[in-house]
């Protein structure tokens, strides 16, 4: 009987082992071997033409050091921190429109498809349009010089830290609006009547009732707009004309140098950096309820 009993036990058991076999293999070979391979290669050491297997806390501590990676990583950290606000902000405003105040199904879907049209295109070519738009002699300065409002060309438009936050809200706004939106659409429209009825004011139901219950969604679309901001290199280059930095442009750099272990030590960092504050976001909300 106990034999009879067991054995479908363990053909379920092994049948499950054989499901998350593929997928095991999947985030083995595409995410835990190149991270292995970053983090050994992080204390190999190099030198001007090669890099070579070694045990060497060098390129840590040399990273670690540096007033430049300070220095970076406070800038990066702002620009982080401004794309979060300005993010959080129009996603959530676009989120909270979609879900209560667009009463048809197909209506919201509509526009949250109208929301997603910038972003059938590549980053490079959402950055890069903002370039005419925003130089001395751009599209900008020219309406603001015949509306009288200014006498000469803004020179911060481009090439600065405003324009470099600007593509930034642009590119990843839309990580924040999906999550946001979709948590909104789960909350029971009966909870908000409630809150009315008991005589809530509109400001009362959106920070005791609306908010509370999509702050799942506000910290998905926060770990998006967190990890994609302190990993990107390419728009700080271009929008701020090289004349500002950021951790992603440091790995670029030594990579382009071929300064493969150091460039590896200053990922690590970087993705402990990332893990950490993903971990202090995740203290706060627990967001497998919505996965």
């Amino acid at each position: 009987m106990t034999k009879t009993k067991t054995e479908p036990s363990k053909r379920a058991e092994r049948i499950s082992w054989l499901l998350v076999t593929p997928l095991t293999c999947v985030l083995g070979f595409f995410l835990l071997l190149p991270i292995l391979t970053i983090v050994t290669v992080s204390f190999w050491n190099y030198n001007e033409w090669s890099f070579f297997p070694d045990f060497v806390l060098d390129n840590y501590a040399f990273h670690l050091t540096s007033a430049v990676t300070w220095a970076t990583y406070l800038k990066t950290l702002k620009f982080m921190v401004l794309t979060w606000i300005f993010c959080a902000g129009i996603g959530f405003t676009v989120a909270y429109f979609l879900a209560f105040h667009v009463q048809s199904l197909p209506a919201q879907v509509a526009l949250f498809m109208v929301c997603t049209i910038p972003f059938w295109t590549s980053n490079i070519i959402r950055m890069i349009s903002w370039i005419p738009f925003l130089g001395r002699n751009g599209i900008a300065n020219s309406s603001l010089i015949h509306l009288g409002i200014i006498d000469e060309p803004l020179e911060w438009l481009l090439y600065s830290d405003f324009a470099v936050v600007l593509a930034f809200v642009h590119l990843y706004a839309l990580f924040m609006v999906v999550p946001i939106f979709n948590t909104m659409m789960r909350i029971d429209k009966s909870l908000i009547e409630a809150a009315r009825d008991a005589g809530a004011s509109g400001f009362q139901i959106l920070t005791n009732v609306i908010i509370p219950l999509a702050k799942p969604g506000i910290m998905i679309g926060s770990i998006f707009v967190v990890t994609l901001v302190m990993g990107d290199f390419i728009t700080v280059r271009h929008m701020s004309g090289g004349q500002s930095a950021s951790v992603g442009r440091i790995i670029s750099n030594e990579i382009s140098l071929l300064q493969y272990p150091a460039a590896a030590a200053s990922s690590v960092v970087l993705l402990c950096t990332v893990l950490l504050m993903i971990g202090v976001m995740m203290r706060f909300v627990d967001i497998r309820k919505e996965l």
